[in-house]
Order: C-alpha cells, then sequence, then structure tokens
C-alpha cells in the first residue's frame, strides 16, 4: 500500500508540473553535453545529453529564473515568463574568461596549495552540510561496443541473434541501454535506502535495472573513492603526498562566487591517482566542479583505458549548500582487439536535508522496486525522464522493443532452436545440446571424446568424463531443476564410474535448494581436493611425483540449503558412504621413467602393498551455517540480491556426525568453525584473514578418510587468486588430525601502496603480498610460514602470475621455495 501511494504522489507530481526544454550551444552552434540546468532557489534540475538537448521538470512556468552551468563557459541565468505548460528555451553559452588578476601570486609559494589546504581544512564542515539528504535520482547507463572481430584467438564470437542483431557489419552497435528513477535516504558515510519508482532496459521487458544510487557515489570529501585500488581524493588529508597542483584562473557565477580552476597532477604515474581540474568556492572552500581522469592501471583494472568523473554542484542561498546535481561517468576499455566504451549519466533533484532520520528508515535493504517499477510505458517515460534520449538511444529502444516481441515468441524461438539443434555425426564425438528456449529447458550429451575433462593419475591411468545433464528454468519465480549423470572410465584399471546428481531450486528469495547424488566415484583423502586434476596430471607426466591420492567411494546423499533470516544460511546433509582402498596400476609417465612412483597410500608412501585403510562403510550427517553480519539485499520482484557488508567479517560453523558405521571405531563427532574478515586499510592495501578451529570426539580409531586434512602445496604451483586457505610448502597429509585444531592464515595485499613508489619496480604495476600462515595440533611443533611476494603480474592487459618466496619452520625443519601462482588455472579446472 505505501509503494501504491508513493507512485501515485509521484505520478501526480509529474503530470501537474510543466517543463522546459530545449538545446544548449557554444557560440558556434556545436552542442554542449552535460550541462547543469537548475531551477535557481530549487533543487530541481537536469543536465543536457549528448547532442545538447535537455528537458526541466519545474512545478509551473512563470518568473523562473533558469540557470544553465558548464565548465569553460559562463554561467547563464534566464528569466522566464508565464506563457504555457511547456516552453522551448535554446541557449548560447560564452566561453568564460579565465583570470589570475583577483589572486595574489607569491613567486615562493604557490597559490594553489594554499587553496587547496583552505579545502582540506574544511572538508569535514562542507561534508557534514551534505551528509543527510532525500532526493529524486534519475541514472542512464549505455554500453556500446566498437570493431568486434569475427574471431579471437582463432576461436569464432557468438553472442547470439538477440545482441548480434545490434551491432552493424563493422561490430559496432550499443550493447546495453537502461534507465532508472528513484527517491533515496542518504546518510554518511554508508546508510541508503532506495525506492525504484521506474526502471527501464532496452530489450528487456522485465526492466530490472541494476543502475543504483549505491553504485554511483563518489565523495570527494572523503580520503578516498572506492574502485578497485582505492583512489585518493585531490582533498584528502594526505593528499599533498600524491599531487601536485596549479592554479590556472578564478571566474564569478552568478552568485558572485569567486570559483578557483585548479589543475591537479599526480605526483607518481603508477599510484591510485586522478588527473584533471577540480574547482572550489572562494570563502567556503567547497566543491563546484570536477573534471578528472582515472587511468585504469592506476586502479589495477588493466582492461580499462581511462575513466573520466565529471560532478557540477549548484548552490542554494536560503540554506548555503553547495549539494552535486549531476555527475557523469564515462571510460573505454578493451582487449583481445574489441573496444568497449560506456556512459553513466546521473542527476540529482529535489534535495531535502532534515535534522535526523527515524530509526527505521535505514535497514539491510538497501533497495526495493516499486510495484509495477518496469511497467511504466513511452508516454511516463517521455513526460518524467530529466535527460532527453538521444537519437541513437530512442532508435535502439524502438528497435529493440520491437524485436523482444518476436524474440519472445514460440514461433521465433522455435525456428532458432531448431537451427542449433540439429544433430550432426560428429556429435557423438564431440557433443550435443539441445535447447526449447519457449519451454525453458535444455539437454546436453557431453560426448565420447570430451577432452577438457581429460586428466591422468596412477590409480586410474588416463580417465575421460561423459555424459548426459537436464536443466528447465523459470526467471520469474527463480524455480531451477537440474538432473545430470556423469560417466568416468579409467584406461588403466578399466573401471567405469558413474554419478548421478539432481537439484531443484524453489525460489530466489531465500534460495531454498534440495540436492540428491549418488554413484561410484574416485574421491581424494582430503575432500577439499587441495591438488587439482590438470596440476597433479603436469606434475605426474612430467616431473613422476603423483601428489594425488585416492580412494573408492560409493555414496548416496541429500542435502537441504537455504537462508533462514537475514545474513544466516544453513545447509543440512546426510549420506551413506562404502570406502574401499585403491592402488596404483600405471607407472606410465612422458619423462623421468625410470624413477618410481609413489604409492597411493598417503601414510606410507613406499609401501605398495598395504592399503590406507579397511574397507568400511558409515551413514555421515552435518549441519553447517554461514553467518554474514550487516548482511544488505536489494529487493526485486523476482528475487532478492544479498551483499555482504565488507565492515564485518563471516562466521562459519559446522557440526559432523558419523554413525551406523560397519565398526563402532569409525563412528565419531566432529564441531568446526571459521572466520573470514578482509580489513580493508584505506589506500594501503587490504588484510586477509582465514581463522579456523575445530575438535574431533570420540575418535580415537576412526578412518584415516575422517581426519582433518590441511590444504597443502608439494607442486610449488599456486592455482588460486589468494593463499588464504593453504600452506604453501606444507605436504599434503603430514600434519591430519583426529584430535582438536587451530590454523590461521594472514595475507596482506599493499595493492600497490609500497611499489608504486619503488623505482623501476613499479614499471611492473604489481602489488606486494607479505602473509603468515600458521597450524597448531596436539603432540607436534605447530607449523608456520611466512611468505613474500609479488602479484599482478603478466604481460600488457594481462595481469595473471604471481610470484611467491616462502619459507616455512616445524620442530626445527626448515624449508625454503618458490611458489609460482598461475591464475589461469582457476579457468581450466
Amino acid at each position: 500500500m505505501k509503494n501504491i501511494i508513493l507512485s501515485a504522489l509521484l505520478l501526480f507530481s509529474v503530470f501537474s508540473s510543466a517543463q522546459i526544454k530545449g538545446t544548449i550551444t557554444d557560440e558556434k552552434g556545436n552542442p554542449l553535453p552535460f550541462v547543469s540546468v537548475f531551477e535557481e532557489g530549487t533543487y530541481r534540475g537536469t543536465t543536457s545529453n549528448e547532442q545538447g538537448q535537455y528537458q526541466l521538470q519545474v512545478k509551473e512556468i512563470g518568473k523562473n529564473k533558469i540557470v544553465f552551468q558548464y565548465l569553460g563557459f559562463k554561467t547563464q541565468k534566464i528569466t522566464v515568463s508565464p506563457d504555457s505548460k511547456n516552453l522551448t528555451l535554446d541557449i548560447k553559452m560564452q566561453e568564460e574568461s579565465f583570470s589570475l588578476n583577483e589572486v595574489v601570486i607569491d613567486p615562493k609559494n604557490n597559490p594553489a596549495n594554499a587553496i587547496i589546504k583552505s579545502a582540506i581544512a574544511n572538508r569535514k564542515e562542507n561534508s557534514e552540510k551534505t551528509s543527510r539528504f532525500t532526493a529524486d535520482f534519475y541514472s542512464k547507463g549505455i554500453l556500446k561496443v566498437k570493431d568486434l572481430p569475427k574471431k579471437i584467438l582463432g576461436q569464432k564470437i557468438d553472442l547470439g541473434p538477440d545482441l548480434s542483431s545490434n551491432l552493424d557489419s563493422t561490430g559496432t552497435g550499443i550493447l546495453y541501454l537502461s534507465e532508472t528513477l528513484s527517491k533515496i535516504s542518504f546518510q554518511k558515510p554508508d546508510k541508503l535506502k532506495e525506492t525504484i519508482i521506474a526502471s527501464k532496459i532496452s530489450g528487456n521487458n522485465n526492466g530490472f535495472s541494476y543502475n543504483t544510487a549505491a553504485l554511483s557515489t563518489y565523495d570527494f570529501y572523503d580520503n578516498t573513492l572506492e574502485f578497485d585500488v582505492n583512489l585518493i581524493s585531490p582533498i584528502a588529508s594526505n593528499a599533498f603526498n600524491y599531487y601536485k597542483y596549479k592554479l590556472e584562473g578564478s571566474f564569478y557565477d552568478d552568485n558572485k562566487h569567486q570559483i578557483y580552476k585548479i589543475k591537479v597532477i599526480p605526483k607518481r604515474d603508477k599510484e591510485p591517482v586522478v588527473e584533471g581540474y577540480i574547482y572550489i568556492v572562494d570563502d567556503s572552500f567547497a566543491i563546484y566542479a570536477l573534471d578528472v581522469d582515472i587511468k585504469g592501471y592506476r586502479v589495477k583494472n588493466e582492461f580499462t583505458e581511462v575513466m573520466n568523473l565529471k560532478q557540477s554542484f549548484s548552490y542554494n542561498a536560503e540554506n548555503k549548500i553547495w549539494s552535486k546535481n549531476a555527475q557523469t561517468l564515462s571510460f573505454n576499455a578493451g582487449g583481445f582487439g574489441v573496444k568497449f566504451s560506456g556512459q553513466f549519466n546521473y542527476v540529482y533533484s529535489n534535495y531535502e536535508f532534515p535534522d535526523s532520520f527515524s530509526k527505521k528508515t535505514f535497514g539491510n535493504e538497501i533497495v526495493a522496486f516499486d510495484l509495477n517499477a518496469n511497467k511504466k510505458d513511452n508516454a511516463f517515460w517521455n513526460e518524467i525522464r530529466p535527460i532527453p534520449l538521444t537519437l541513437e538511444e530512442s532508435t535502439d529502444y524502438t528497435k529493440k522493443d520491437s524485436l523482444q516481441i518476436i524474440r519472445k515468441s514460440k514461433k521465433y524461438t522455435d525456428s532458432i532452436d531448431a537451427k542449433n539443434n540439429k544433430f550432426k555425426v560428429w556429435d557423438i564425438l564431440r557433443g550435443y545440446d539441445y535447447k526449447n528456449t519457449f519451454k525453458k529447458y535444455s539437454f546436453k550429451y557431453d560426448g565420447l571424446l570430451n577432452l577438457t575433462s581429460l586428466s591422468f593419475n596412477t590409480v586410474q591411468g588416463f580417465n575421460l568424463d561423459s555424459g548426459f545433464s537436464f536443466k528447465k528454468w523459470n526467471e520469474e519465480n527463480g524455480k531451477t531443476t537440474s538432473l545430470s549423470t556423469t560417466f568416468n572410465y579409467g584406461f588403466s584399471d578399466e573401471r567405469l564410474r558413474v554419478i548421478g546428481e539432481f537439484s531443484h531450486r524453489f525460489n530466489n528469495i531465500n534460495y531454498a535448494t534440495i540436492y540428491v547424488s549418488g554413484g561410484t566415484k574416485t574421491a581424494q583423502f582430503n575432500s577439499a581436493e587441495p591438488i587439482t586434476k590438470f596440476v597433479n596430471s603436469i606434475s605426474s607426466l612430467f616431473f613422476k611425483d603423483n601428489y594425488i591420492k585416492l580412494y573408492n567411494l560409493e555414496f548416496t546423499q541429500i542435502s537441504y540449503t537455504q537462508d533462514i533470516a537475514n545474513g544466516i544460511n544453513l545447509n543440512a546433509k546426510l549420506g551413506y558412504e562404502q570406502r574401499k582402498p585403491l592402488f596404483n596400476t600405471t607407472d606410465y609417465s612422458f619423462f623421468k621413467r625410470d624413477d618410481i612412483y609413489s604409492s597411493n597410500n598417503p601414510l606410507a608412501p613406499n609401501d605398495f602393498n598395504t592399503p590406507a585403510f579397511d574397507p568400511h562403510h558409515l551413514i555421515k550427517t552435518g549441519l553447517n551455517a554461514r553467518i554474514n553480519f550487516g548482511n544488505k539485499y536489494i529487493s526485486r520482484p523476482d528475487g532478492r540480491y544479498n551483499f555482504k557488508d565488507e565492515k564485518y567479517p563471516t562466521i562459519f560453523l559446522a557440526f559432523e556426525k558419523a554413525f551406523a558405521a560397519s565398526e563402532k571405531k569409525y563412528e565419531f563427532e566432529r564441531i568446526g568453525a571459521a572466520v573470514q574478515y578482509d580489513l580493508k586499510l584505506d589506500n594501503k592495501g587490504v588484510l586477509g584473514m582465514n581463522l579456523k578451529a575445530g575438535k574431533f570426539f570420540n575418535a580415537e580409531n576412526i578412518s584415516f578418510i575422517d581426519y582433518r586434512h590441511f590444504n597443502g602445496n608439494q607442486t610449488h604451483i599456486g592455482t588460486t587468486d589468494r593463499y588464504l586457505n593453504v600452506f604453501n610448502l606444507m605436504p599434503y597429509y603430514t600434519n591430519s588430525t583426529n584430535d582438536r585444531y587451530f590454523e590461521m592464515h594472514l595475507e596482506h595485499n599493499d595493492m600497490g601502496y609500497i611499489m608504486n613508489k619503488i623505482p623501476l619496480l613499479n614499471l611492473l604495476k604489481s602489488t606486494m603480498n607479505i602473509g603468515f600462515h600458521s597450524l597448531a595440533i596436539p603432540d607436534r611443533k605447530p607449523y608456520s610460514e611466512f611468505t613474500v611476494g609479488l602479484d599482478n603480474l603478466g604481460f600488457g592487459k594481462f595481469k595473471l602470475f604471481r610470484v611467491d618466496y616462502v619459507h616455512s619452520y616445524q620442530a626445527g625443519v626448515q624449508q625454503n621455495g618458490v611458489v609460482f601462482g598461475l591464475k589461469i588455472l582457476n579457468v581450466l579446472d
């Protein structure tokens, strides 16, 4: 009911207002994009589009003073007289004449420094003036591609019929176009409540856009701005460590404020800094406007070439507040010969600055969609849209919305599916996909030669997967059902193993999901699988190091998971397991053929006859909880989307029990807990933490399979982005325990804070990692590791490598080694 009333009030205000529109050009007739346009004495404003067109909603036309404000041009104030409900007002703007006459220049002192110091000194006071507000918010986002090649790395690019039709013959066109209109309440530093009144995506009648106010908050009054690496504000408390400044002149706005134009110059190229211009108001030293560039490599986003961020602020003489009325973020990016550009425009209007908010204003729900927010028609948008569409944008909406009706029809989807579903003889070997788009289900056959699954181990030799899968989905209610079976054949042990899996997700609200699986497979003693199939294959075939240790598992299991409260997820499982030992069946390798593989017994690598355990069976049950404190979420009609609050850690709790075993000695209980947290140190990097602890009960004689195993690494190859769950030099099974345990992983990534300041090394554009890892178990001395290394290494835009020096220590035994991180292995496995 509340949303209906809000929509009704908004519609009443829209259709009872008047509109002023027109085109803004320079004196030569060239259109001026992103000019701030607002009604003096109010917070009603907008901005012009790329073609200089604008439209401004006012309560009524009659002696309104309309202000046109644009960097580099003189601010104009036009008084309009009563005429009609709609008025066309075209404007020619004159270039601003910047002057240094008003500034007394001391040759010994840079005048820009004095202004910036005053801006820093007044930063807290100016920030406080806009620390609490409500406003109307509009955003428009567009993403374009240019010169899309036919192939990348020899592979044909297939965007599908929907996206492909958006591009012309040169591979250029709009990939994404979206708009939102919302009401926001905000309180610094990060409390936000946004209700989206209207949302629109070109070619998508669901229209639930992610263009929200939460993703557009760039506050230069803060010390840093959040990007991949936090950027230093030009008026941060430590700004003089990063920037030089040059006063290029000043001018007076229509309210007789003297505005200083100051060039912002980075001291060091590789630092997380901006460059461009900041405009500061004399006396109050508030921000008048910004026009800065952000180089992609400075924020460790190599595929982004440059981002441009513009902000403009308007002044209200009544409350003496400079508030942001418009913001534009544009960027150019690319890789593999593909070039992208994007632009996001934001307009803030109808501000109110309350003294306080009620306690119920802010909660964990940060964004909610009004009833039928995605169903607003063109008449609504044409009336309320503050930034007019360009011809290209208007054409894109018309074309895609029309095509969508066709492409969602049964006739069209069936014709496309019929083309793609044609079966060829080679599909018996390569695999086959079948899809029914209209009825929303698909079928997949992996083929007899599924080479992506090929791997090698000494138990099975070369082994290959094949299988079938079925999936059915419904985007509107979030239901998804999948059914699959996987066949694995080992060519050395000459054995076929089969597993089947079923899953059903009930909704996108609490993500209730049931899983059922069963069959026979080879399993690692450590269920966390610290060594991947790909790495083990290389290690075995090239270096004759068969680190992976396997046993035969026949099982059936059912599990259920659900979010039971905000930020709390529970997972319960029950399963039957029958375990049997396995032995090596092959000594094959590419090299070092005279060397001998270790046995498949992790407890006795030189004993080829004794199994690691006796065959047995048991039933295991488990209950796991994940708790995200302060969890935030977006509510949409088609689901709920969670966002972890990074100020708080994530806690994991676990209980495991084995019972009904073939022998009583195999039964046990275990409790465990873990805490994961990233401590963000502003622009000084991120300290990652992962602390784990647990305790076994009644487990003196349990199977080695059920011990607590820790993720070691003997291959000297790192396969993850971060090493917060691995001991880099520890053997895989030397510290396994059936008692209590505590492990700690700490890793600090400086995000370039140190490396950017070291000559020559800063050319690598890398980051430094310093880590400490420790494990404590009874009856053994603690195992400890110290690491230091460089991350974000690579060639050009591809930063896929990492190198770490590791020193380990346990019971007087010290080891030193180098771990080479290959992040691309995340994709291959």
